[in-house]
């Protein structure tokens, strides 16, 4: 009996240990993983986003794309009083025509008096034709600047968009005046899709340019695969501001309490599954698999 409740506790013990062990081998493993595997749950879909603004100003007369329609490089967004612009351009070339034939004459003017004998002409009446000659040229040549910004103004009165992307945030509405310059509405590029990945500077040792990634959209089921293009070379000190004496203004903190910096690291989309809708802004896990943890899962 004492034998048997003997080995009963010892096996209680044994079993005990082991799963205490396992306990703790699972408990550090995980530990491993969160403080140093390159992975972080703060990252974000980022896309470029390109300000659309006139280069003339003028009222909206037609807005040809609707609210998140996808465009192409190259498609008329809206066009800003097409009317007036176009009769300034047929203004500018009447007056390159006009300017045109009065070079004409000065230059058979300047012609015949140079011919004429100095005893039928005085030199000063030549040397006028001369210099009527050469301000009608110049005459002529800013008519002929003047007509080409007329039909440049023109052609830039139809907007059009610079990139491949998705039309946002659509609130132009045809009357509206428009400033040069001032943007009208926004455009996705959508070849310009990114992963921006905020990893804890304690993981950026087990990161380098060229590691594949894997990314999982927070909703989605599939993941994204990429690699790691780059990774930034700066960040803003939180710590350190500027004082009215130009001297280090220095928050005060606590040295036994110090919090890992975020890093934005850059991953480049390779592919992207079926279904997938890429939205800039919307959140992400990023997950990279370093150099020497492939290498040893190919072996």
């Amino acid at each position: 009996m004492t034998f048997t409740h003997s080995l009963g506790q010892a096996i209680r013990l044994g079993v005990t240990l082991v799963v205490v062990a396992v306990a703790g081998l699972i408990g550090w493993q995980l530990w491993r993983y969160y403080m140093e595997e390159p992975w972080t749950r703060d990252g974000r879909i980022r896309a470029e986003v390109v300000g659309i603004a006139p280069d003339v100003s003028g009222l909206v007369t037609e807005v040809l794309v609707r609210d998140n329609q996808q465009v192409r490089r190259g498609d008329v967004l809206f066009r800003i009083d097409h009317d007036r612009f176009a009769l300034a351009l047929q203004q500018a070339e009447a007056v390159l025509a006009s300017r045109h034939a009065t070079l004409l004459q000065a230059q058979r003017d300047q012609q015949r008096y140079t011919r004429l004998d100095q005893t039928a002409v005085s030199i000063q009446r030549q040397e006028q034709a001369i210099t009527d000659a050469q301000v009608a040229e110049a005459s002529w040549r800013q008519a002929e600047a003047d007509r080409d910004v007329a039909q440049l103004n023109l052609t830039r009165s139809e907007v059009r968009a610079p990139v491949n992307g998705f039309v946002t945030n659509l609130e132009l509405r045809p009357g509206d005046y428009l400033a040069a310059g001032h943007a009208a509405l926004a455009l996705v590029d959508s070849d310009s899709f990114h992963v921006a990945g905020y990893f804890e500077e304690t993981k950026l040792p087990r990161i380098h340019p060229g590691d594949r990634a894997t990314v999982r959209v927070m909703g989605e089921a599939g993941l994204i695969e990429g690699h790691v293009d780059s990774i930034a070379s700066g960040i803003t000190d939180r710590e350190r501001s500027e004082s009215s004496n130009l001297l280090a203004n220095v928050n005060p903190t606590f040295s036994w309490v110090r919090l890992a910096q975020r890093v934005p690291v850059r991953i480049a989309i390779d592919h992207v599954p079926e279904g997938l809708r890429l939205i800039s802004g919307r959140t992400a896990t990023v997950m990279v698999m370093p150099r020497e943890a492939e290498a040893a899962a190919a072996r």
